[in-house]
């Protein structure tokens, strides 16, 4: 799984705790860093083969910046990797990521066990 801080939002702690709560749940994390383009996040998907990626973002440009990385998975034929956001997202453009392809939208607050069962719930039923 790719976990990646696209845009200029410049904080990342969130992201690092839940990195590590996917890592000790099993999970191969490959954190990106911060202020990734949505094109460089796309690359590190791609070369690493990446069944997830998790999108953080607390600036507010997640209705201009998820679009982006899910327009170049398609470009780049991954339209099967999971797309997870999660952030400071407001209960309005829930609706609007999951209509562009996100998959599931955490917000703050989110318990990190069921952020890590419900993917590897998710995953694993995609094998299937």
């Amino acid at each position: 799984m790719v976990v990646a801080k696209p845009g200029l939002d410049g904080h990342d702690r969130g992201v690092k705790v839940i990195a590590r709560a996917l890592r000790d749940a099993g999970f191969e994390v490959i954190y990106t860093g911060l202020h990734q383009t949505p094109e460089q996040i796309v690359q590190v998907v791609l070369q690493e083969d990446a069944n997830a990626v998790g999108l953080s973002l607390l600036s507010g440009a997640h209705l201009t910046l998820v679009p982006k990385v899910i327009d170049g998975l398609k470009e780049n034929g991954l339209d099967d990797v999971l797309v997870v956001v999660g952030g400071i997202i407001p209960d309005n453009d829930i609706p609007k990521l999951q209509e562009l392809g996100v998959s599931r939208v955490f917000t703050p607050g989110s318990p990190l066990g069921d952020i890590t069962d419900w993917l590897e719930e998710t995953l694993d039923s995609k094998q299937d």
